[in-house]
């Protein structure tokens, strides 16, 4: 086993970095490492740093490989915003960090999974960072695509493109990683987009499949401007129960945690103000994670039912391509019957509009009302 194992369809990328590795002459201080969602940025990103920890160049049996894995190594930091943005304080915590030499390890290096998320200011602050390299510190930069990041950011950095890995590429990993039915793990990579994460958790949890299933079938039922209005809420719903299970445990848990650090009363009817304000900080950084997390469900709702349009427009086409939802034939074959394929073409662009608008802070509810009304089926059927 190497550090790349689970670096999935990713041939020409992994040559690279580990070409990187091996030879000085063909490294730099800067990374950017871009690709749609679920081709594994991230994974990339801390296979490469451990791979430039390891004495063996990435061996993945190693003490240096598994604490780089595992999130526990010395010398590489990993920044994970669960915010709706990188600050500028997290950039400079950051910035500083990068001028310290390595405590155990061979280089020092930060990954930042979210590029895409600086703000302009947070940008700025890396600047200097990235433009005067400190020996023996390296800068992971994960992000979508190029034009996702800041123009002064990507123009420092060296880029490496991802790609969505193949369906049968997933499965077999999920497979041979996590054990899970051969068959089973193709219908999840297949329903998931080639998505690993998203697979995996198709393929082991029963409400996400539940949950999925009923975004698909609104397709079908938005006829009038009722029907839209309570598609939409029923989404927004979704997402609102998925966001509340996720994160009550959690929060529930940090808190106590923080109350144990600041050796508080968790009975106490009234707190001293130093916790009440800890408290405040802890509960406001959660409600961003909160509305961070209820945006990515939606966004990842609006994808899946993305696909079943799609997969009527591959249908109405007469297409051999596999269909995303092949579960929901029958469903597609209507939805393929009751529209024209520029129709089909137009419901894509209206949730792709929806997207956008999230994307860029109109609230949800609002932008999920407009993209129905824009999905209501047409008054009669084409055959």
């Amino acid at each position: 086993m190497t550090v790349w194992r689970d670096v999935i369809g990713q041939d020409q990328p992994v040559a690279t970095l580990q070409a990187a590795v091996a030879d000085p002459a063909r490294m730099t201080h800067a990374w950017l490492l871009t690709g749609p969602p679920g081709s594994g940025r991230s994974t990339a990103a801390r296979a490469f740093a451990a791979a430039l920890e390891c004495p063996r160049g990435g061996c993945g049996e190693c003490h240096e490989c598994r604490t780089v894995l595992d999130r526990s190594h010395a010398d590489v930091t990993v920044m994970a915003t669960e915010g709706l943005s990188i600050q500028v304080k997290d950039a400079r915590e950051l910035a500083g960090l990068a001028q310290r030499r390595p405590s155990v390890g061979r280089w020092r290096v930060i990954i930042i999974e979210d590029a895409d998320r600086l703000t302009e200011r947070a940008a700025d602050a890396l600047l200097k960072a990235l433009e005067e390299p400190v020996a023996r510190t390296v800068w992971l930069l994960c992000a979508p695509s190029l034009e996702d990041v800041i123009i002064t950011i990507r123009s420092r950095t060296r880029h490496v493109r991802l790609r969505t890995p193949p369906v049968e590429a997933v499965a077999r990993l999920l497979t041979d990683r996590d054990g899970i039915d051969p068959r089973i793990a193709v219908d999840a990579a297949r329903a998931a987009q080639s998505h690993v994460g998203l697979a995996k958790r198709l393929a082991t949890d029963e409400s996400a499949r539940a949950r999925r299933r009923k975004t698909l079938l609104l397709a079908g039922r938005i006829h009038g401007l009722g029907d839209a209005m309570s598609a939409a809420a029923d989404l927004a719903a979704i997402a609102g129960e998925e966001s509340t299970a996720s994160s009550a445990e959690r929060d529930a848990a940090e808190k106590e945690r923080l109350m144990a650090q600041l050796g508080a009363d968790p009975a106490a009817r009234t707190q001293p103000p130093h916790v009440r304000s800890q408290l405040s900080a802890r509960e406001k950084e959660q409600k961003t994670r909160a509305t961070r997390f209820s945006r990515d469900v939606i966004d990842r709702s609006l994808v899946d039912l993305l696909s079943i349009y799609r997969d009527g427009l591959v249908v109405r086409a007469g297409s051999t391509v596999p269909l995303i939802n092949a579960d929901l034939a029958d469903e597609v074959q209507r939805l393929a019957d009751g529209r024209s394929s520029e129709q089909l073409l137009q419901a894509m662009d209206t949730i792709g509009t929806a997207r956008e608008r999230i994307e860029a802070n109109v609230p949800p509810l609002l932008a999920l009302e407009a993209m129905m009304i824009g999905l209501r089926a047409p008054s009669s059927g084409l055959g």
